[in-house]
C-alpha cells in the first residue's frame, strides 16, 4: 500500500464529479479576454545573468519558474518551459529561452503537478544540477535516470555548497497518473544565504502554516502565488487568491513580495491581468509601502536590494 500524504489540519482537496460539472457550466457562462497578457521585459539581462556568480538576483521566467542566483549558485524553481498544459496553449512565452540559461546548480520541485514538474524541460538544462524534491518523488526521478536527487520532508533542512535549503509546508495536493494521487508530498523552499533569506512558496491555498513559517525564519523576499483561484468555491483549498496572498505576506513578516503563478497557463477561470488588479487593489486598501511590492515582467531581473535591473 502506497503512503498518501496530507495537508496540515486535515484539509482535504477532494472534489466530486458533480463539482466538476458545476465548474464546467460556470466556465461556459463566463467571457474572459485572453488577448491581454503579462508583458515581456524590454531590457533582459541575459549576458549579465550568465556571468553572475557574485550578486544575489532573481529573474522571473514565468508561472512558478524563477532563476535565483544566490551564494554563487544558479537555482531554478519548478522549471517549466512547456508550450502546452493539457489542451491549453501557453499564453505567454517564457521570459528567457531555455537555451540562454547559465549552467544550473540546483533545481527545486515544489510538487508533482505537470505545471511544476516537466521532465522534457529538465532534460534540456545545462550543467549537472542537484534536485531537491518532496518525499515520495525521488523514485520517479531515479526511474528517469537522475541520480543527484535529495528527497525532503516538511521542516527538513539540507546544505549544498554553503547554501541552506529548508522544505516547509504548503496546502495543496498532487497527481501525475490515475493511481498516484498524493503519493508524494508538496511544499515550499526557503533559501538562506549569508545575508538574505528567500522563500519560494510553491503552490498553495491560504493556510495557518504561513504564521509558523514567519515565526521560524526571517524572510527577506517571498515568491508568492496569486493566480488560478477562480471559481473560489472550487479552488480555495489549493490556490490562494490575491487578497489572501497579501494576508500571508504580512503573517510571514517578509520585506519584499514578488507575485508568481499567474498569466502563463489557463489553469482556472481568472486571468493574469485580473489577478494583478486584485493584488494592487488589496495592497492599496491595506496602505502597504509601494516599494515592498515587486511585480516583475517576464524575463525581468531584480537584485536582493529590490532594485530591478
Amino acid at each position: 500500500m502506497k503512503k498518501r500524504y496530507e495537508n496540515l489540519n486535515n484539509i482535504k482537496n477532494i472534489k466530486s464529479f458533480t463539482d466538476m460539472l458545476k465548474w464546467t457550466k460556470e466556465r461556459r457562462s463566463k467571457i474572459k479576454d485572453l488577448t491581454v497578457n503579462i508583458e515581456q521585459s524590454p531590457l533582459k539581462q541575459i549576458e549579465k545573468i550568465k556571468g553572475n556568480r557574485n550578486e544575489t538576483s532573481y529573474t522571473w521566467i514565468g508561472h512558478s519558474t524563477f532563476l535565483i542566483q544566490l551564494k554563487g549558485l544558479n537555482i531554478l524553481t519548478d522549471p517549466v518551459w512547456a508550450k502546452r498544459m493539457g489542451f491549453q496553449r501557453r499564453l505567454t512565452e517564457p521570459g528567457i529561452p531555455l537555451a540562454d540559461l547559465p549552467e544550473i546548480d540546483v533545481v527545486v520541485i515544489s510538487h508533482g503537478h505537470y505545471d511544476h514538474l516537466d521532465f522534457p524541460t529538465l532534460k534540456k538544462l545545462q550543467g549537472n544540477p542537484h534536485y531537491f524534491v518532496p518525499v515520495g518523488l525521488k523514485s520517479l526521478f531515479l526511474r528517469k535516470g537522475y541520480r543527484e536527487v535529495t528527497e525532503m520532508r516538511w521542516w527538513e533542512s539540507a546544505k549544498i555548497k554553503g547554501l541552506t535549503i529548508d522544505f516547509v509546508p504548503a496546502q495543496h495536493w498532487t497527481r501525475r497518473t490515475l493511481t498516484d494521487i498524493n503519493t508524494s508530498h508538496w511544499g515550499g523552499f526557503i533559501f538562506q544565504g549569508d545575508k538574505e533569506t528567500l522563500y519560494f512558496v510553491g503552490d498553495t491555498g491560504y493556510f495557518s502554516g504561513f504564521k509558523e513559517i514567519g515565526d521560524l525564519f526571517e524572510i527577506d523576499t517571498v515568491f508568492m502565488p496569486i493566480g488560478a483561484y477562480e471559481p473560489e468555491w472550487f479552488m480555495s483549498d489549493s490556490h490562494i487568491n490575491p487578497e489572501d496572498s497579501v494576508k500571508a505576506f504580512l503573517e510571514l513578516k517578509a520585506k519584499i513580495f514578488v507575485p508568481m503563478h499567474y498569466g502563463a497557463y489557463r489553469l482556472a477561470d481568472d486571468t493574469g491581468p485580473e489577478a494583478l488588479k486584485r493584488l494592487y487593489r488589496e495592497w492599496e486598501k491595506r496602505q502597504l509601502p509601494e516599494e515592498q511590492l515587486q511585480v516583475l515582467l517576464l524575463g525581468e531581473t531584480a537584485l536582493k536590494t529590490g532594485v530591478i535591473l
